[in-house]
């Protein structure tokens, strides 16, 4: 079996990272991967050595696309991609989550009836102002194989009419295969805890870790200065606030400041990341991803967005909605606490093997 492995965003390569890693290690499989990196995002975390790092293939082909608006990125990533599979021809099409690259590389498998796996399934926010949300609902109705992290995307993937073919069915477009695999980030986050060396700065241990990037935040001004005054309020707590480069653009074209309690760093790598949230006191964030790694280091999460794909961990108490209202966020952040259960919601951490071996099915 042949799979071309579309990528395009940070996250994407951490979760290939554990799919690729499974085939490596079981070479008996006889599943070939091809991975393509799109290039929609590039940094210096990109670099060869974050790949080195964190023992990440390094892609087979690189389309170095870059960021643009999303019309032109996509129509782009569809072109390359579409060339690819015409050159490759594999058996099947994987991408993963939500980006502009999930939806170009559905688009193009789809169109050349090749079949598409999808892995982080099912998930729905509900907005489909959100880029995002588009993206992932036409991947899932383009999509063969639906690998789901959670019984609640499967929920949502019936309700919008994608049931599962049953295991004595082939697998087609039309007749889809939808599979609960457990949350790949689960994975990675277990594999990466136990390899990773890195050490904060003992004054930032105990604080709260702040992410700000959703662009229904930093593009409504309105809503980013909300944000920002609630956290100035909160003088008695310290941030660490790793600044988007977008983001601190915009903060300084409207003359938005932060207090002296808020540590605003560069932005920092996986390592880093995943040090400062198993370390800090709570999370106050709009990402999607951090909201589940929060959950992972059984820490508390506070969400700066009207709705989130990840409905489970608010129903079970370890997530909080509260928008950009200043005074939902500073209430929330003054009363918040650890809830006493830590629920089993993302699996057991084997969504490589569960995938690989419904594949090989």
């Amino acid at each position: 079996m042949n799979i071309l492995t579309v990528i395009g965003a940070r996250p994407q390569f951490i979760k290939a990272a554990v799919l690729s890693r499974y085939l490596r290690d079981n070479p008996s499989l006889g599943i070939k991967e091809i991975l393509v990196h799109t290039g929609q995002h590039y940094d210096q975390n990109m670099s060869d050595v974050f790949f080195k790092e964190m023992d990440i293939p390094q892609p087979d082909v690189n389309l170095h696309l870059g960021s643009g608006t999303h019309g032109k990125m996509t129509g782009a990533m569809l072109a390359g991609i579409e060339e690819l599979l015409l050159e490759k021809k594999p058996d099947a099409l994987l991408v993963y989550g939500d980006t502009n690259s999930t939806l170009a590389g559905a688009l193009a498998a789809s169109k050349l009836l090749i079949p598409v796996i999808h892995v982080e399934a099912g998930l729905r926010s509900f907005m489909m102002a959100m880029p995002e949300e588009q993206n992932r609902r036409c991947a899932d109705h383009l999509s063969t194989y639906l690998f789901c992290p959670t019984q609640t995307a499967i929920k949502n993937l019936i309700a919008e009419g994608i049931t599962d073919c049953g295991e004595d069915t082939k697998p087609t477009a039309d007749k889809k295969r939808v599979c609960m695999t457990g949350d790949i980030m689960y994975e990675a986050s277990l594999y990466y805890r136990a390899h990773n060396s890195v050490k904060i700065p003992e004054e930032d241990k105990g604080c709260i870790l702040l992410t700000i990037h959703r662009q229904e935040n930093t593009d409504n001004i309105e809503r980013l200065s909300s944000i920002v005054k609630a956290i100035n309020e909160l003088k008695e707590e310290r941030f660490v606030f790793p600044v988007h480069p977008r983001t601190r653009k915009i903060l300084t074209q409207n003359n938005l400041q932060f207090e002296n309690h808020v540590k605003l760093i560069d932005p920092i790598g996986y390592f880093e990341m995943i040090a400062y949230e198993e370390n800090c006191k709570c999370v106050l964030t709009d990402s999607g991803g951090v909201q589940k790694e929060a959950f992972f280091f059984e820490k508390p999460c506070i969400t700066m967005r009207d709705s989130t794909e990840w409905v489970e961990l608010v129903d079970s108490g370890w997530n909080t909605l509260v928008g950009a209202d200043t005074q939902m966020i500073t209430t929330v952040v003054k009363h918040i606490c650890k809830p006493a259960e830590v629920p089993n919601l993302y699996g057991k951490g084997d969504c490589a093997r569960l995938i690989v071996e419904e594949l090989l099915k």
